[in-house]
């Protein structure tokens, strides 16, 4: 009977051992990224458990999507099997009437989780909050056995800027289709709604024109260092938009130009205004612009380029076949971009004469607008005169985002001391370049779009995105190394108000999603700023 007693004894002292049971956190403690509106932590918690369930509350289609969602990202670590119903469950997905908007409502009580909002993207983003509020093991892809709390409270949330975005540059060195969606992932996970994708430039065109196929055939083929290429059919581009949607986010396809255009002129010669200026010679330019005396009337395609030098290339802007071209190719990403924007580009166009350029970006908005959809493009286009709906991406000079509200056009803020996610964090980072500063964690987080540039108040900022050139870049290793934890900081900045973010604070919740990122396998940088 001893022996008896002794056994039962050892075997409950083993089943509570190979059962985690992590002390509950309050909610305003939990390291919730982007930092709420307002968090409200109240006694007791919620424990998910094996019979839990997901309600949804109201009729959109998309409400079902994020109550799967929601399932997906529980099921693996709980191993509950968290069936999605309209019937009943304790945890509630609620559409309420209302002009829709992002804003939600996350109340945790002993009894339920309840999600409230007038869209599903709102549901969605308080879904996401809902998730790093529960113990960091739930990002586990295994059954962990252990204890799921949820610390009692409320929190209220609304974004600070409609537009959130960040910018995968896939044309420099190719990123596949799987690494573009894990990219997404990522996003979706930080509350960001806009993926802006820099699809040509002088080292690779990376999307199907069927009007114009050898822009993929020769243009896509190489890429920076001379590397094999790639390029995206149209059917993966339409496969990365519907993911993209998926998880509310939407894309905004980029051909940069007048510049940036070699793997064009590399393609096609008749789009050349006759000047080939391989491997950054600059010789047949005089004070930084091209000597049009020289021009050819039967121009040589350029040769393909993969150094990392800019400002060489220019279409040909006064041939009516340029602007063919260009509403072929703008015709044919329209009929396959859902969203309301396509970037045009427009930056670093140091060899297309001044009057050339203005000319060339007034006709191409025109030829966006004819098919629906607003332009947007780098800082430089705010040089000439901006259609009604033009949003100019500050990136580099504050006269030129000046220019664009003095016209009446919004603002994306982009500021590359800051929001570049290319650049070092320090003289010792592996990757990147360093030409605009080494820009750390502490940087890309302790700056507000609404007070960076003079006379750019916050009326005139449409959102802030964060973009990714890949001159350096190859894998899906670097872009984690480069993007996290830089991104997360970027994100708060976009969502959350100046008056809720704190360094010391994100400091401490950067700690905790980074034990979320190694369970997930994102090989971020660990900066010296954070005790990770």
């Amino acid at each position: 009977m001893k022996n008896t007693f002794l056994t039962l004894a050892a075997l409950a002292v083993f089943s509570f051992s190979s059962c985690k049971s992590p002390s509950t956190v309050k909610l305003d403690e939990a390291g919730i990224i982007p930092i709420p509106s307002s968090i409200t932590s109240n006694s007791g918690v919620f424990e998910l458990e094996s019979e839990a369930s997901i309600q949804l509350v109201g009729t959109d289609d998309d409400l079902k999507r994020v109550g799967n969602y929601l399932a997906d990202k529980l099921r693996p670590a709980t191993g509950y099997e968290l069936p999605v119903s309209n019937e009943s469950g304790n945890l509630i997905l609620e559409l309420v009437s209302g002009e829709a908007s992002e804003k939600y409502s996350l109340e945790i009580t002993s009894d339920e989780v309840k999600i409230t909002s007038t869209s599903a993207a709102g549901l969605y983003y308080g879904v996401q909050t809902l998730i790093k509020a529960l113990p960091v093991e739930i990002e586990n892809t295994s059954i962990i056995e252990m204890d799921w709390p949820i610390a009692n409270g409320k929190i209220e949330d609304e974004p600070e800027f409609v537009y959130r975005g960040a910018m995968l540059d896939v044309a420099r060195h190719f990123i596949s289709v799987e690494d573009v969606k894990h990219y997404i992932d990522q996003m979706g996970s930080l509350k960001f709604n806009y993926l802006h994708l820099h699809l040509s430039d002088d080292q690779g065109w990376r999307i199907e024109i069927k009007s114009w196929p050898k822009l993929t055939e020769i243009g896509g083929k190489t890429e920076v260092g001379g590397t094999e290429g790639g390029s995206f059919s149209q059917e993966d581009y339409k496969e990365i938009v519907q993911y993209a949607s998926d998880r509310f986010i939407t894309v905004v396809p980029e051909i940069d130009m007048p510049g940036h255009t070699n793997a064009a002129l590399a393609s096609y010669a008749e789009l050349n205004p006759g000047v080939n200026l391989p491997d950054g010679d600059f010789s047949t330019m005089t004070e930084g612009k091209i000597d049009f005396n020289i021009l050819d009337k039967n121009p040589e395609p350029a040769e393909i380029y993969t150094g990392i030098e800019v400002g060489f290339s220019t279409f040909a802007t006064n041939k009516e076949i340029t602007y063919t071209f260009v509403e072929d190719v703008i015709r044919e990403l329209v009929a396959i971009t859902p969203g309301p924007y396509i970037h045009i580009g427009g930056d670093e166009s140091h060899v297309t004469e001044k009057d050339d350029y203005i000319y060339f970006v007034e006709r191409v908005q025109e030829i966006v607008t004819k098919y629906g959809k607003k332009s947007m493009g780098w800082d430089e286009i705010a040089t000439a005169k901006l259609a009604p709906g033009t949003v100019a991406q500050f990136w580099a000079k504050e006269e030129n985002a000046k220019l664009a509200k003095e016209q009446g056009n919004q603002i994306l803020m982009s500021p590359a001391k800051c929001a570049y996610l290319d650049m070092q964090y320090d003289s010792t980072t592996r990757l990147g370049l360093h030409w605009a500063a080494y820009i750390e964690l502490d940087d890309s987080y302790n700056w507000d779009p609404a007070t960076y540039a003079d006379g750019i108040n916050k009326a005139d900022i449409l959102g802030v995105e964060a973009p990714l050139w890949t001159e350096t870049i190859d894998s899906r290793a670097d872009i984690e190394y480069m993007a996290f934890p830089r991104l997360a900081a970027l994100a708060e900045v976009a969502w959350s108000s100046t008056e809720r973010r704190n360094w010391e604070d994100f400091q401490k919740r950067i700690a905790i999603q980074g034990k979320r990122w190694d369970i997930n396998g994102i090989g971020f940088y660990r900066s010296p700023k954070v005790n990770w």
